[in-house]
């Protein structure tokens, strides 16, 4: 008379342990979240090396043996469309084992507490950038503190903190950290190489260098104009093939896809400098904005 019970206990005990589904947390609202979360096909970019984000916010996967590498988690609304692309892919994002991130902003970090709980993955930032996002928050020397106080993110856990040119080595996979300051005090480039078909290029996500910030901010007063200047110089001398970054809009991304038949644009080894001083001539502008 018992055994119908243990068969319902088994069956209950087999449910709850069933496979892990992603759990996203409160999306983010703001002038362009519903845009940068559009739905963006899934796509080799090189070698080990997939596009996995939404159309407006970049989210990379890296294959590193029986293993996965992700960069970046985009918002918390965006989590859910990641673990939507790496699944199209045919792959399991429970294999994830490390998730590196660009800067803590809630567009580019907000939904790898998400990632992270369904991974168990550790993540990587820089000193000042593991700070925020383990707590969810910007430091008060951001230069976009002010309009974060509205847009937080959801608080990371583990979060591991690395050096300038520290190397994470995960399956074969090595990981360069490049401290890239100045979009944000914790902000960071990472590098790796990727090969395929006997060539290895190396990628560069090199993180944002835009001069953007809360209302009444001057870059002219504080230390994040001579950051930016610095790491742009940082990324014009690194070794890039291929470059990525945090928005596709930077690397132009949509424009590449439509040329693929081409060849591989995503290859342009001048790519870097030109987004350096791309990045140099916005910090002009912001400057003399402010009357320098």
């Amino acid at each position: 008379m018992t055994r119908p019970i243990y068969g319902v206990l088994l069956l209950l005990l087999l449910v709850a342990c069933g496979p892990r589904q992603l759990e996203p947390d409160d999306a983010s609202e703001c002038d362009l979240c519903n845009d940068w979360n559009l739905p963006q096909e899934p796509f080799r970019i090189y070698g080990n090396t997939w596009y996995v984000g939404t159309a407006g916010l970049s989210s990379l996967l890296v294959e590193a043996g029986d293993g996965l590498l992700l960069i970046d988690g985009g918002l918390p609304q965006s989590a859910a469309v990641i673990d939507a692309n790496i699944r199209k892919l045919g792959f399991d994002p429970l294999r994830i084992s490390a998730i590196f991130v660009s800067h803590a902003h809630f567009d580019h970090a907000g939904g790898v507490a998400a990632l992270q709980r369904l991974t168990g993955a550790v993540v990587y930032s820089s000193i000042a950038g593991a700070t925020a996002l383990s707590s969810g928050e910007l430091q008060q020397d951001d230069p976009q503190f002010l309009d974060a106080l509205q847009r937080g993110f959801p608080a990371i856990a583990n979060v591991t903190a690395i050096g300038d040119r520290d190397v994470v080595t995960t399956a074969g996979v090595e990981i360069t950290a490049v401290y890239t300051p100045g979009h944000t005090p914790g902000g960071m480039t990472w590098t790796w190489e990727s090969c395929a078909l006997g060539t290895c290029n190396k990628i560069v996500y090199a993180d944002s260098l835009t001069a953007v910030s809360a209302e009444g901010y001057r870059f002219s007063a504080g230390p994040a104009a001579d950051q930016l200047i610095e790491s742009a110089d940082t990324i014009s001398l690194l070794d890039c093939d291929i470059l990525l970054s945090p928005h596709p809009f930077f690397f132009g991304m949509h424009d590449k896809l439509e040329r693929r038949e081409e060849g591989n644009p995503f290859v342009n080894n001048v790519a870097c400098f030109i987004f350096a001083e791309t990045a140099l001539g916005w910090l002009e502008q912001r400057l003399h904005s402010e009357g320098h």
